[in-house]
């Protein structure tokens, strides 16, 4: 049986970031005395994720942009969206919430050192590889890494911070698809597709791993576009984002053909993810 009681968290503090968006800082509650009862919070892999719990509303999955660290400090980007995120953006610092996890298979962090890597997200999509990109650049554990992001309009644009603090170190490519830029922060109007020739020419040889995280649309054509360029399929990953109840593979709402995303993902390799998609996708 699955325990799902959840964790008592506490909300420290947040701050707009994006149109209709927030990034949260969360605490585990005692987590520092008592390091037994939060053990599976300690091992938290960046692309898996957490149920939020909010008494009297309900629960909502939400990834990681910072895995609990040994005070149990961790941080998560919300778009406001239904009913649980509404109650939330009306929270103050300091409230007491619940939290399930972690759960789902995170990114490949075995397959990705010391290689040369993409990573590509689209509005709050880039969330899930915040993470993953903050611990490359921290341990210089990559041969090269670059980042394309793509957002509807300049005010659509989330995790501002991040990748103003990623362009120190790596390039950047900031898409603005509505074609409204202003020539700073390496910013080019249309889509991550769009860009994607100049993006693997800097590479000079074709990227080794390639990390996909936003809307579906947007990752499935990327994935057919590189496979064509020469790309492998089975060096493409991406994080598929579905309503999830559970979390944990039993409620069935995010079951895709024969696999759970809750527990067989959210990250997936493309070529097995593509055999579980519709045909008319």
């Amino acid at each position: 049986m699955h325990n799902l009681t959840p964790s008592a968290v506490q909300l420290i503090d947040f701050y707009d970031d994006g149109e209709q968006a927030r990034h949260f800082h969360f605490r585990l509650i005692g987590a520092s005395e008592s390091q037994s009862s939060h053990s599976d919070w300690q091992h938290v892999k960046t692309g898996q994720f957490f149920m939020l719990c909010l008494p009297e509303v309900g629960e909502a999955p939400f990834t990681f942009t910072q895995v609990p660290d040994e005070d149990g400090n961790f941080r998560a980007l919300v778009r406001r969206m239904g009913s649980v995120t509404s109650a939330l953006f009306k929270l103050e610092a300091g409230q007491v919430l619940g939290a399930r996890g972690p759960y789902g298979i995170g990114w490949p962090m075995d397959k990705i050192a010391d290689k040369r890597i993409l990573v590509v997200g689209g509005g709050c999509g880039l969330a899930p590889l915040v993470g993953l990109v903050d611990k490359l650049i921290e341990q210089q554990n990559y041969t090269q890494l670059t980042v394309v992001y793509g957002a509807r309009n300049r005010q659509a644009k989330m995790l501002n911070p991040e990748r103003a603090k990623w362009q120190q170190y790596i390039p950047v490519f900031n898409m603005v698809e509505n074609g409204e830029t202003n020539g700073d922060e390496n910013e080019y109007s249309g889509t991550p597709i769009d860009i994607m020739p100049t993006v693997l020419d800097s590479f000079g040889e074709l990227p080794d791993i390639v990390l996909l995280a936003g809307p579906e649309a947007m990752m499935f054509g990327l994935a057919e576009y590189l496979v064509a360029y020469g790309i492998s399929d089975h060096s493409i990953y991406l994080s598929i984002e579905r309503r999830m109840h559970c979390g944990v593979g039993t409620c069935g709402h995010c079951y895709t053909k024969s696999k759970y995303v809750c527990t067989d993902g959210p990250t997936f390799r493309w070529d097995e993810l593509k055999q579980y998609l519709p045909a008319n996708r």
